[in-house]
């Protein structure tokens, strides 16, 4: 009968009279190979094949089965192979060792052919069985991590087609919204590493802060171009028309959410966070709600940083643009006013690179 296709099986045993009546009783279903000592099984695994299973004496002169044990069990290629101990020490801590060192299973001599062979049937097919769904499993994670990337592209996506959008309207830069991200990133995980907000703050949520930020103004595309584009300061009635487009961008964003589902867009809820609260302000004087102190989402005390931070250090047609220290100085002195203390300190702690994005992504 050919051997063809069958499942391999180690025989270590330095009796020759234990090899044959092993081998006798597994060569109709099975490839057998032998070995008479450990050093010899570690020549037939790394020269010959590797078994599908093993059959391991204790005693054995050099090197015992435990010690062949061990040393299969630590090496990689060979850890995963099930090894069955078939010994005449049948007291419990010798069963309880074997185990111990990484065996599957333990036979004692003298053992029943009949019981040798259903044990190896079963072990070798539950090994069947792990190695599919071990296989299943792999499949599936490449599957999720496939629809994953699908999601995160469509996400960015979405993102910045709308970001777009709003450019269009405005006469704001792509490195004006690279650099608003990188400070919202960089106070973000500046106020993580001080412990801050530790229920909010990790790194998905960072990520998720860091890629809604660009659509912060979104609601600008519903102030109207006379307003939005004047050359000069806004009167009192025009800065309430432009103090519309935190509520607008947040009810825009609120409708896409809904429209695709909340569990499809915790992305999407940074971005409506961030839209209709980068305007509030720590002491309750800012818009659209007037939202005091804690009321004040966390992404939006962070934005609210770092969109003045951009509009200080930037040129508009109304101003020039600031230094670095101009600009620090001004938000110093909105710290418990304007800024959450918390994410002042975080600027403070973040100076150089807070300069360095804004050289890297400078207009």
């Amino acid at each position: 009968m050919s051997d063809q296709g069958l499942k391999t099986i180690l025989v270590v045993d330095d009796e020759p009279a234990n090899i044959t009546v092993l081998s006798g009783t597994l060569k109709d279903k099975y490839r057998v190979i032998v070995a008479k000592n450990g050093k010899q099984a570690i020549e037939r695994i790394e020269n010959v094949v590797t078994p599908d299973l093993i059959l391991l004496d204790i005693m054995m002169p050099d090197m015992d089965g435990y010690e062949l044990c061990s040393i299969l069990k630590e090496r990689p290629e060979t850890k995963d192979i099930p090894i069955i101990f078939v010994s005449a020490m049948s007291e419990f801590h010798d069963e309880e060792k074997g185990l111990e060192l990484g065996a599957i299973d333990y036979i004692s001599k003298p053992f029943s052919p009949a019981i040798v062979l259903t044990r190896v049937r079963n072990i070798l097919q539950l090994r069947d069985a792990q190695t599919h769904l071990e296989q299943y499993n792999k499949v599936l994670e490449e599957r999720v991590a496939e629809r994953t990337r699908e999601v995160f592209v469509t996400q960015n996506i979405t993102i910045h087609a709308l970001a777009s959008l709003a450019e269009t309207r405005d006469n704001e830069t792509g490195n004006h919204i690279r650099r608003t991200q990188y400070y919202v990133k960089t106070l973000a995980t500046q106020l993580m590493k001080n412990g801050f907000h530790l229920d909010e703050l990790n790194s998905e949520n960072i990520d998720l802060m860091y890629r809604s930020a660009p659509l912060h103004d979104i609601g600008k595309v519903g102030i109207p171009d006379d307003i939005l584009l004047k050359p000069g300061k806004l009167d009192a009635d025009e800065f309430k028309i432009m103090m519309t487009h935190a509520s607008l961008g947040a009810q825009a964003l609120m409708a896409a959410q809904a429209a695709v589902g909340k569990d499809q867009t915790s992305f999407l809820r940074y971005a409506r966070e961030i839209a209709e609260c980068h305007h509030e302000k720590w002491d309750g004087s800012g818009y659209p709600q007037g939202l005091k102190g804690e009321e004040i989402p966390i992404s939006g005390r962070i934005m609210a940083l770092a969109d003045v931070y951009e509009a200080l250090i930037s040129e508009r047609v109304y101003k020039p643009s600031f230094s670095h220290d101009k600009a620090k100085e001004i938000i110093l002195e909105g710290k418990g006013k304007h800024f959450d203390p918390k994410v002042v300190d975080a600027f403070l702690q973040t100076e150089s690179q807070f300069k360095t994005i804004a050289a890297e992504f400078k207009d």
